[in-house]
């Protein structure tokens, strides 16, 4: 499998490559050249395979010869040995629930496999490999705990200065040792700016082995699939394929399922929940594409103005608006509108969202409303525990606390204030080495 970039200036790479790189020279998104098609046989008979099994068919064509079938198959085991329930709501909308990892977020499936990807690549290189990433929440905590203690590998996050949890920044600044938390006097957008700056600076990159962890790194981005696979291996009417609903950010995580319905896995409709950084429902409305400065919201981790992954799903559609709009639609759900469905779920439903499940959950009610013939999944895509700041008021009462939160919240939290500045973390990351 060869990767091209998106921007269609640079040499086509190997998975190793596209992995290592992250991004590509021209500043594009590394894509796939082909996206595999799985075989009928395995998609009606999904219930018979292990998650494992089923985990290792989906990644296996886009990592090719690149890592050898028994090491791949120890990586996906070890992406994915926790539970990825797919849970009753009501009786036409289920949870997805994406939290039960580690960092208690849906990016850890990303973050354990790219780590122990990079780590399978770089065994035997002689210098220090720097992964610098930006997060705008939960990627933060996600790689910092994937990537914590891996031999030859510093790892570098920025986050926006109090625009994330608490629970969230102690995830990412509390660890120490190979991992380093750098707070930004801006927006997530501005510490994406920066990353990518670092990416497309020739000094820098001619003096250090830098690689991302962003959603933009295939080997983040691709086996964010797994989970829509397991959702439809949980799924009971198989006559009836779901509608997905998936609270949407930087938009890797909707395009990782959009790659897998390319591939075969039935679903009626894609829907991209978004908060007040409405960019995507916008453009799904006029056609134009127009980034804006992101504002702060209560489901933080999708405060995202300009999202980098939408390329992508352009590219899975060849560009052809026609055809995108068939399968994805795309909402807006306000703050007030996430606080009422967070206490009307619980209330009605015993069941309790966090901000960002909450804008799936509405944006998917919503949708049902004109299909009163289809069901639904929306991905919970985060513990509750990481917004009780959020939570508690709005249900009144404290939400349970998992014991590996409670130790992390004790410790303390070491970070690097920064201003945004690319010099200031080329200066940083020149001292790393």
């Amino acid at each position: 499998m060869q990767y091209y970039s998106t921007n269609g200036q640079s040499p086509k790479v190997s998975f190793k490559e596209a992995t290592i790189k992250g991004q590509a020279p021209d500043k594009g998104l590394y894509f796939p050249e082909q996206i595999p098609v799985l075989s009928k046989e395995f998609i009606e008979n999904i219930e018979q395979y292990s998650n494992e099994e089923i985990a290792y068919k989906v990644i296996q064509p886009y990592v090719a010869d690149a890592i050898p079938e028994d090491e791949l198959r120890r990586i996906v085991s070890e992406t994915i040995n926790f539970d990825i329930p797919l849970v009753k709501v009501t009786d036409d909308i289920y949870s997805l629930e994406l939290f039960h990892g580690p960092t208690l977020a849906f990016k850890d499936v990303g973050a354990r496999f790219m780590s122990r990807c990079l780590g399978y690549f770089v065994k035997d290189a002689k210098q220090k490999v720097i992964v610098l990433v930006a997060t705008s929440g939960d990627t933060g905590g996600a790689v910092a705990n994937g990537f914590y203690n891996v031999d030859g590998v510093e790892v570098v996050i920025l986050y926006p200065s109090g625009k994330v949890s608490s629970v969230q920044e102690k995830q990412l600044t509390t660890l120490g040792n190979n991992v380093h938390a750098l707070e930004v006097e801006g927006t997530f957008d501005d510490c994406q700016q920066m990353v990518k700056e670092a990416f497309t600076d020739d000094e820098l990159n001619n003096k250090l082995f830098l690689t991302s962890a962003n959603s933009i790194n295939v080997a983040r981005w691709l086996p964010q699939q797994f989970y829509y696979f397991f959702a439809y291996k949980q799924w009971k009417d198989k006559n009836n394929p779901p509608v997905i609903c998936v609270p949407s950010g930087n938009f890797g995580n909707i395009c990782a399922g959009m790659l897998g319905y390319a591939s075969g896995l039935p679903v009626q409709h894609f829907i991209a929940a978004c908060n007040a950084n409405d960019i995507v429902p916008e453009f799904m409305k006029t056609e134009k594409y127009q980034p804006k400065k992101a504002v702060a919201t209560l489901s933080n981790a999708m405060d995202v103005g300009n999202p980098s992954n939408f390329v992508r799903i352009l590219e899975l559609f060849h560009h052809q608006f026609g055809d995108l709009k068939k399968v994805l639609s795309s909402d807006s759900v306000s703050d007030e509108e996430t606080k009422a469905t967070i206490k009307s779920v619980k209330d009605k439903e015993g069941y309790l969202l966090d901000p960002h499940g909450a804008v799936g959950y509405l944006s998917l009610e919503k949708y049902l409303v004109n299909y009163p013939s289809q069901k639904g999944i929306f991905l919970e895509t985060a513990h509750p525990v990481k917004f009780y700041d959020v939570v508690e008021p709005v249900i009144g009462e404290k939400v349970p606390v998992p014991q590996s939160v409670q130790e992390q919240i004790k410790k303390e939290k070491k970070s690097t204030k920064i201003k945004v500045d690319a010099s200031e973390l080329k200066a940083f990351l020149t001292e790393l080495q």
